[in-house]
């Protein structure tokens, strides 16, 4: 499935599942429009053989990731190598700041290797959903 497809697969059934459960679902909240968190969509592709080498990698340390608040890492049924990772951040900059940790940096040094290419998918601006309840309703000054 190419990425233009799922994307709009994702966003379909995003659209029809909020518009199904509206505000009143137990565990669904929608944000301010503004809520100023920040979210990645990206694709990895690991080297041939290296896929759960790479999401071994990629799930160390995620608690200490000051402002993350998801951070899931997936394999790609449809291929073989492709490791999907969508994050959401209380705020871009706390996403920055992560880049710089001693933890996340030596994880990308191991992780190099592995990685046969990248790609970011979408930036995104979240405003709800499952998980996030407790981290919705404030506004980033």
């Amino acid at each position: 499935m190419s990425a233009d497809r799922r994307t709009f697969l994702t966003g379909s059934t995003a659209a029809i599942v909020g518009a199904a459960v509206g505000t009143s679902a137990p565990g669904i909240a929608l944000a301010h429009k503004d809520s100023g968190m920040y979210g990645l969509v990206g694709v990895m592709t690991a080297k041939p053989g290296q896929r759960d080498a790479l999401t071994a990698l990629l799930l160390e340390g995620l608690n200490e990731m000051p402002g993350c608040l998801s951070y899931i890492v997936a394999h790609d049924p449809g291929e073989a190598d492709a490791v999907w990772i969508t994050e959401v951040w209380d705020r871009k900059e706390s996403h920055n700041a992560s880049l710089a940790l001693p933890a996340v940096k030596a994880t990308i040094t191991k992780a190099r290797p592995l990685i046969a290419g990248m790609k970011t998918i979408a930036t995104t601006e979240p405003v709800g959903g499952q998980g996030l309840s407790g981290n919705l309703h404030r506004k980033t000054e």
